[in-house]
């Protein structure tokens, strides 16, 4: 509740209320104390409630965790002040400096910290741009790459900002709204821009946020070095079938499967598949207007829908489990249809493709 608490909103709310609480106990004569904990650190790791993950977003952005030895210390402070609210916490002042945007309930604490920040980032942003007014659009590509790639390696807690595939979205790289927060933090102190807290998601890879960065920093200077496809108007536009994909009952999982089903007359009908997890005995009744049940034992059934490789397609067991199983097989269909065209789907990426589904 004292600083908005970032992913526990209830958390934020309950303790706000637990606040208010105590106050009106001590305007009331009645004892009462509320106290605003930071994280808490112990050997063997962090208590509480608080992932390892946390806790080390919690430092980078200059809020460490407390030693048992320091918590009890400040248990003891705050029973001694008389005060209703007390907020024992761990500040790390030159890491809450370096963050770029200090917390409003926290600026009084880095005193003149706004007129130095402001002339740094305004030197590091002068500077950068005119590092990269001296290069060439690769070259200047390629020293924003290195920058933003090493800021998310920092956020991400990677080692190594090789790491960071720079064509992989944010999203499938760990980001959360947290975190992308924190990026967009450590980008505006480098960089000197202000960039909107929607970054990530407006600019969902490394490389779409550096042609972005790029520009705000050169403006129309910027040439940005990527090739783009035009879209060229053609009269009397064909259109030409180049490559296909299917998921059909019968086994048909491939044009080339769906050509013999028809020509060889297979029945594409089949009992009730056994991997759905169904009670299939329960399944059947033979009266049709039984409600619940199928008066029939058999239909057109893709038996292998539960075959889908989720790592693939960047995606993890648990939210591919949650996918609507008709999504993963557009998605595998998809994949297939521009394989069979000989393509690369990889090398379409930001490009202007879709795949016509029917």
């Amino acid at each position: 509740g004292v600083f908005g608490s970032p992913g526990q909103a209830n958390y934020a709310a309950a303790n706000a209320f637990l606040d208010a609480l105590m106050v009106q106990r001590r305007a009331e004569g009645l004892p009462g104390l509320s106290l605003a904990w930071g994280p808490w650190s112990l050997t063997g790791g962090t208590a509480g409630m608080l992932a390892d993950a946390e806790a080390d977003r919690l430092t980078r952005s200059g809020v460490p965790p407390l030693t048992a030895e320091q918590g009890l210390a400040l248990f003891d402070a705050a029973l001694a002040t008389g005060d209703a609210t007390c907020v024992p916490v761990r500040l790390d002042l030159s890491a809450l400096r370096a963050q770029g945007e200090v917390p409003p309930l926290l600026r009084s604490l880095i005193r003149g910290r706004s007129r130095r920040a402001a002339a740094a980032e305004s030197a590091t942003a002068t500077g950068l741009r005119e590092q990269l007014v001296g290069l060439s659009p690769v070259e200047r590509q390629d020293v924003l790459l290195d920058l933003v790639r090493g800021q998310v390696a920092l956020v991400l807690g990677h080692a190594d900002a090789n790491d960071v595939h720079p064509a992989r979205a944010f999203r499938e790289l760990g980001f959360d709204s947290l975190t992308s927060v924190e990026l967009r933090n450590r980008l505006n102190t480098v960089t000197g821009l202000r960039l909107p807290a929607t970054m990530v998601f407006d600019y969902p890879t490394v490389e779409v946020l550096v042609s972005y960065v790029l520009d705000e920093l050169l403006g129309a200077d910027a040439e940005v070095a990527t090739v783009q496809r035009a879209a060229v108007a053609v009269a009397d536009d064909p259109i030409v079938i180049v490559g296909m994909a299917c998921r059909y009952p019968g086994g048909v999982t491939s044009p080339d499967d769906l050509w013999k089903l028809v020509t060889d007359g297979i029945d594409a009908v089949s009992p009730f598949p056994t991997n759905r997890g169904w009670d299939v005995e329960s399944l059947y009744h033979p009266d049709p207007d039984h409600l619940g049940t199928s008066y029939t034992r058999s239909g057109g059934f893709l038996h292998e829908a539960g075959e889908f490789d989720p790592g693939f397609f960047g995606m993890s067991p648990r939210e591919a489990l949650a996918t609507d199983s008709q999504q993963r097989l557009l998605l595998e269909s998809s994949w297939e249809a521009i394989e069979r065209a000989g393509i690369d789907p990889v090398s379409l990426r930001g490009s202007r493709t879709g795949v016509f589904a029917g």
